[in-house]
């Protein structure tokens, strides 16, 4: 005999719609508690296909479904599962349609499943030669576009893009694929850090931090995007102060300028954390602290050190300051040092 959760996830593929969107409704309410999610684990395999074919439905059947899914997600055995039934190939599928109304959703589905490496792995599509890096290419290229129409209709549905590209940069195969100079994807996500969205720009702060992990083999593939990679981990660093002429003159142009005149510090200290540690990777390398020295990069630590006031974000300064301290043995930047 069918259990009452058999039942109901029995009418989520039935032929009444209004029989269909009740089903859906409650199913999405019983994956709303922790003791919902447990009871629905052993029936994933049955529920995961019948909400995913109510995806492509209309936005008051396609909406709960998502809904129960980015729930049923949270839960890693259950978001593996997912991943084995083909989740994202399903999702990038429906959220690319031209009438898709639940892309929100189906981003932070994307997110839920990235934080695993079988969903890093589908989503990277290593797997397929021919199409590798498409969904990634997909996902960034909306990532920028919807940006600022989005924010200024209150309604950024690729927002949490952010998040999918901090996951996936966390691995050696994602950093390689956003560093590739040939699809230009880094130098299309660090100009979305000027972004007013708090989350995209702490995504992209981390994703920064993340691919320069991979400075040592690719130091120049990251410098090849230095005009937007210096302003975006400097600026949060470098205070409020107005820098003199005789500092911004040995400055690039989209530095100089910018800490010529006045501007709100960065009040967030994982964004400042996330940019000097950034910097300190890229700093351990020659060519890097070269490159560093060449921007006047050492007189913005300075200044900004001077103005900080947060424990983390001071050590962070301390770290980097030290590095250049012990290469360079500068008086100037003593008050860096640890």
């Amino acid at each position: 005999m069918a259990t009452e959760l058999e039942e109901l996830i029995g009418f989520l593929s039935h032929d009444s719609p209004p029989i269909k969107k009740a089903a859906v409704n409650i199913f999405r309410d019983y994956t709303g508690s922790e003791d919902g999610l447990q009871s629905l684990g052993k029936y994933s395999a049955v529920a995961v296909p019948s909400l995913c074919r109510l995806l492509a439905e209309k936005k008051e059947v396609s909406e709960p479904a998502a809904e129960a899914l980015v729930n049923l997600s949270q839960v890693p055995d259950l978001a593996g599962k997912m991943v084995e039934m083909g989740i994202v190939k399903i999702v990038m599928d429906i959220l690319y349609k031209i009438h898709c109304d639940i892309k929100h959703l189906l981003v932070m589905l994307i997110v839920n499943v990235t934080q695993l490496d079988a969903g890093i792995e589908s989503l990277l599509q290593n797997a397929d030669e021919k199409m590798q890096g498409l969904y990634v290419m997909k996902l960034v290229r909306s990532f920028c576009a919807s940006s600022s129409s989005s924010e200024r209709k209150g309604d950024d549905p690729f927002e949490h893009v952010a998040s999918i590209l901090v996951n996936i940069s966390q691995k050696e195969a994602g950093r390689k694929l956003l560093l590739e100079p040939k699809r230009g994807l880094l130098k299309q996500i660090i100009r979305q850090f000027d972004s007013p969205s708090p989350l995209r720009k702490k995504g992209v702060s981390g994703t920064i931090r993340n691919c320069c992990f991979e400075a040592e083999n690719q130091l120049q593939n990251l410098l090849l995007v230095s005009e937007f990679l210096w302003p975006a981990l400097l600026l949060p660093v470098a205070g409020n102060k107005i820098y003199s002429e005789q500092d911004t003159s040995k400055m690039p142009p989209e530095l100089g300028s910018a800490l010529s005149i006045e501007r709100e510090a960065v009040d967030d200290p994982e964004i400042c954390v996330q940019a000097l540690d950034a910097i300190y990777l890229l700093v351990l390398q020659e060519a890097g602290r070269r490159a560093f020295w060449s921007i006047n990069g050492p007189r913005i630590l300075q200044v900004g050190y001077e103005n900080e006031e947060n424990p983390q974000v001071m050590e962070a300064f301390e770290r980097v300051g030290s590095l250049l301290i012990q290469e360079n043995g500068v008086e100037t930047d003593t008050t860096l040092a640890t």
